[in-house]
């Protein structure tokens, strides 16, 4: 399979996805630890490694994206 310029755009729009909405999400899960929720250890853990995660697969799929995106520009041209 060849990666087209339509491929491109949609990896680099799916890793922006995942970098605002776990974005959103840490930003919302600190306000929660800084306001003192009562929550168990676990939970803490367990949902900053779910955004930590993904902010790796954002980068890998942002880096795989641009790559794509730059050869298809080169391809067309």
């Amino acid at each position: 399979m060849k990666f087209e310029r339509k491929h491109a755009i949609l990896l680099l729009a799916v890793a922006a996805w995942n970098v605002f909405s776990f974005g959103n999400f840490a930003k919302n899960l600190y306000s929660a630890y800084d306001a003192g929720e009562d929550r168990a250890t676990g939970y803490w853990v367990a949902h900053t490694l779910l955004i930590v995660v993904n902010f790796v697969i954002a980068g890998l799929l942002g880096s795989l994206g641009w790559k794509a995106l730059r050869a298809s520009r080169s391809a067309d041209g």
